[in-house]
């Protein structure tokens, strides 16, 4: 399992992301950012800007304990809104 190292907000939802194993990717988080949990940071730029990484879950979090799976976000795995979405 890779960790989310670093994140810094570039733009819109769109981050950059340093990971354990060296790489680093720019993601457009908007697709996944929905439900309940996201319902701020999606459409608050203040709140989305919160964002910061958990050392101990090694991923992206949000004040109210919004994350995200850092396997998807490494792009190792697809998220399982998409994956239902294709079956």
């Amino acid at each position: 399992m890779v960790d989310v190292t670093e994140v810094d907000v570039l733009h819109n939802r769109v981050v950059r992301l340093r990971f354990s194993d060296g790489s680093e990717r720019t993601v457009d988080l908007a697709p996944f950012l929905w439900g309940p949990a996201f319902e701020g940071i999606a459409d608050d730029d203040e709140l989305f800007a919160q964002v910061t990484v958990d050392p101990e879950t090694g991923t992206v979090v949000w004040p109210n304990g919004a994350d995200l799976d850092p396997d998807v976000l490494h792009g190792d795995f697809e998220p399982a809104s998409s994956a239902q979405a294709k079956s």
